[in-house]
């Protein structure tokens, strides 16, 4: 969950003054190598996202593809190519238009109080996106004391926006955290809350982009995971799937009454030292802290979403492999991605060696948001 200092290649984006509302032109983030996105997603050594040779498309247009491996689909067991994924599954286009969004493409740095806090986040859009047209929304929350810029660098999710046309923000949480329950509040002022914070940034980039609203997705690292978690049990009417990476539920499961069924796919890898795969105290970074296991976090999800399907596994490759709970309500799907020796990382990005070993035998980025598209939020 520990970040601060790990990422020196990354130039942070200024923030500007925290005024309600208001948006600055954040400057551009530095790749890392080959292939990382203009706005600073760096391109994992495994084969990360990125845009390069992509090019942006239009909310709702057809992406690009990737040879081999699994479609989003829960069909049969698939395995290779590029960690197994066909990047660029289409974002349908959307029916929602909207007039009078002057929202800038690019990145800029969204600022907004929200509880008396002044808060802030970046904010992607690709070139060419489509102001009358509602566009697909990701989330993307960083872990314990790490911030926005790293978590960009981390994901390539920047990248993968661009190649198939969906905005992206990723916020700062106060005090380098998130109030997700079990941990992480050190850093922070008293009583933030942090749900509260979600609905007021998506109520400010609402009111300047065209989102579509079935199609507003959550996902994050560690303790941002553990925010994923907390929002598909207290956001179900706003968030319509999440995809929480090296996190667990960390709220008591019977708090956690989301008002329908909510997809979930979960990555995590079983030699996590900081959130252990089978629950226990952490050994790195938050001793004493008491975590859930992976197995119980998925019990739950499955009960919530009454998944009455058998486990299959849907995705296989390497280290990795995805099983797949179908058949539930709402076709809230529920599909976990164990890392065979994977330690606290991102599957697929940019590795942190002092947290555990690290593999590209899945995209976590690339898998997620074809899980995302082929999961928007039921009519209600």
């Amino acid at each position: 969950m520990k970040w601060g200092g790990l990422f020196a290649l990354v130039v942070l984006a200024a923030c500007g003054d925290a005024v309600t509302g208001s948006v600055t032109r954040s400057p551009p983030l530095p790749g890392n190598g080959d292939g990382a996105s203009s706005s600073g997603g760096a391109a994992s050594s495994g084969g990360g996202a990125s845009s390069g040779g992509a090019g942006s498309s239009s909310s709702g247009g057809a992406g690009s593809t990737g040879s081999g491996g699994a479609s989003s689909g829960s069909g049969g067991v698939s395995s290779g190519g590029d960690g197994g994924l066909v990047s660029g599954a289409p974002i349908p286009p959307s029916s929602v238009t909207c007039t009078g969004k002057t929202g800038a493409t690019g990145d800029t740095t969204l600022n907004l109080t929200s509880g008396g806090y002044a808060r802030d986040s970046l904010l992607h859009v690709p070139a060419g996106t489509d102001p009358t047209r509602g566009a697909m929304l990701v989330l993307n929350f960083h872990g314990f004391s790490s911030n926005a810029a790293e978590q960009v660098a981390l994901t390539s999710m920047n990248g993968e926006a661009d190649a198939r046309g969906f905005l992206v923000a990723t916020p700062d949480g106060l005090g380098a955290g998130w109030n997700a329950g079990d941990c992480c509040t050190e850093l922070q002022p008293s009583n933030v809350d942090d749900v509260q914070f979600t609905r007021d940034l998506l109520s400010l980039i609402e009111s300047q982009y065209c989102i579509d609203p079935g199609r507003v997705y959550a996902t994050g690292m560690s303790n941002g995971g553990f925010l994923s978690h907390r929002l598909a049990c207290a956001l179900s009417d706003t968030i319509a799937a999440v995809a929480p990476v090296a996190g667990v539920l960390g709220i008591d499961p019977t708090s956690c009454v989301p008002s329908r069924p909510v997809p979930i796919l979960d990555f995590h890898g079983t030699a996590d030292p900081v959130v252990p795969y089978d629950g226990g105290p952490a050994a790195k970074l938050v001793p004493g802290v008491v975590f859930r296991s992976v197995p119980t976090t998925m019990d739950f999800w499955r009960g919530a979403n009454a998944c009455l399907g058998a486990a299959t596994v849907d995705y296989q490759n390497g280290t990795a492999t995805c099983t797949r709970w179908s058949d539930c309500a709402g076709g809230a799907d529920v599909e976990l991605c164990t890392l065979v020796g994977e330690g606290h990382e991102w599957p697929g990005g940019l590795p942190v060696p002092t947290l555990g070993a690290s593999t590209s035998d899945v995209i976590a980025t690339r898998r997620m948001v074809d899980f995302f598209v082929a999961h928007p939020m039921p009519p209600l």
